[in-house]
Order: structure tokens, then sequence, then C-alpha cells
């Protein structure tokens, strides 16, 4: 199993209070979600006015298409200019994982 995650720092030059932040945080992260079909949080900056960080995360097989997918998130998320992309990191992480195990969710018919 392989995890794909992005910390993609914004900055919100034109917020001049939380609630105008959050306006435009929302929407791109629900855009995201659509295009991309992504799980996206904020995790990071809530207590700013024109700061955020947002926390990108796929899970897949293929370390190369989830890298591929999360670096199109980030350049949409650039070409939305609804927020300036200070600072972006994309961290691929490989899990340990046996289909073996997945025997034990087997569930037999009951007569």
């Amino acid at each position: 199993m392989i995890v794909g995650v992005a910390a993609v720092e914004l900055h919100v030059h034109a917020s001049q209070s939380l609630k105008a932040k959050r306006g435009v945080v929302r929407s791109i992260s629900q855009r995201v979600r659509n295009r991309f079909n992504l799980s996206v949080s904020e995790v990071g900056g809530q207590g700013s006015w024109q700061v955020a960080v947002l926390g990108i995360a796929a899970v897949g097989s293929e370390a190369a298409v989830l890298r591929r997918v999360l670096e199109r998130a980030v350049a949409f998320i650039e070409d939305l200019h609804l927020a300036e992309v200070t600072h972006a990191d994309i961290e691929i992480i490989a899990l340990p994982y046996e289909e073996a195990g997945l025997g034990a969710l087997d569930v037999e018919p009951e007569d």
C-alpha cells in the first residue's frame, strides 16, 4: 500500500478576516476534492488571517501515479489564483501490507 501526502502552504493576500480566509480555503479544498478525488483538510494556520496550510492525501498501489496526481493538484491550486502557493511538499510513503491478513475478514454464510 502506498500513501501520498502533500502539504501546501497558502498566502491569501486579499483576506482581511478569518471568515474571508475560510471561504477561500473552503473553495480551494472543495475544488481539489471534486477534480482529483483526494482527501483535503486545513492542517495549519487556523489562527492567521492570510496563511493556511492544506494537507492533501491519497492511497494507491503505484507511487509514480500518486506523485503525479498530487503534483497536478498543487499545480491546479496555483492555477486557481485564489491564493498564492508559498511552499509545497509531497511525500510518498510505502507501508508494509500483506494480503494474507485479509482472510480474517471473510464471513461464512449462515445455514
